[in-house]
């Protein structure tokens, strides 16, 4: 197998254990075992299974937060549809990558440049502020505020989507609901929740429907 190749095979067999055991759970032996190589190969493309857990989660990393920003990034967005893109996007990675997803969420690593999964949350929060900061000062409020709301914003749908993605076996809710719900909290706020809430992605807004304007306290 070519270098490249026998590097990357290593890097999918690692991740899958990691998700499963763990960084300290998991042996440089049950690595090489399932990839079909010797443990000195291992070794020789990493150095050891601490080097390949960086590589795992530096991946991970990366894959999270390009998700993320590209939804939150696109141009001319009204600030709810930015919020409902931005839990969309982190709901999708944690459906579709859930063995990256355990990996970032459980464990904490001084091997990985990303850090553990605060310090992911905090660096995603610290995208989202400028974009939450430019809305904020175009409807008069205080533009210091936004790091505040972002950690806020994203602690709140990374927990649930923690939950849900662990709970799937014994709730009904379907990831669609789950984003309107968090949507539902974050943009009316418990005063003015709505008991049937829905996305609106792609659809136009409506104007009898509640205000764009994030003054409005109803």
């Amino acid at each position: 197998m070519p270098r490249a190749e026998r590097r990357e095979q290593l890097i999918e067999v690692a991740r899958g254990l990691f998700a499963e055991k763990g960084l300290e759970g998991t042996s440089v032996e049950e690595i090489a075992t399932y990839a079909e190589v010797s443990k000195p190969v291992v070794y020789e493309h990493f150095g050891g299974k601490e080097g390949l857990y960086a590589v795992v989660v530096d991946r991970e990393v990366r894959r999270l937060h390009d998700s993320i920003y590209d939804a939150i990034s696109r141009p001319h967005t009204d600030p709810r549809s930015l919020i409902e893109l931005g839990t969309l996007a982190l709901l999708d990675y944690i459906e579709e990558e859930p063995d990256g997803f355990r990996i970032i969420s459980r464990d904490s690593s001084p091997y990985s440049q990303g850090g553990n999964f605060q310090t992911i949350l905090s660096s995603i929060a610290s995208r989202v502020e400028g974009l939450l900061a430019m809305q904020f000062e175009r409807r008069g409020f205080d533009p210091g505020t936004a790091p505040l709301y972002s950690q806020m914003l994203v602690g709140l749908v990374a927990l649930a989507g923690q939950w849900w993605v662990e709970s799937r076996d014994t709730t009904t809710l379907s990831k669609p609901q789950v984003a309107a719900h968090l949507v539902n909290l974050t943009w009316h706020g418990m005063r003015h929740l709505q008991p049937q809430p829905s996305l609106r992605v792609g659809e136009e807004p409506a104007e009898a429907d509640e205000p764009d304007d994030l003054s409005s306290t109803g």
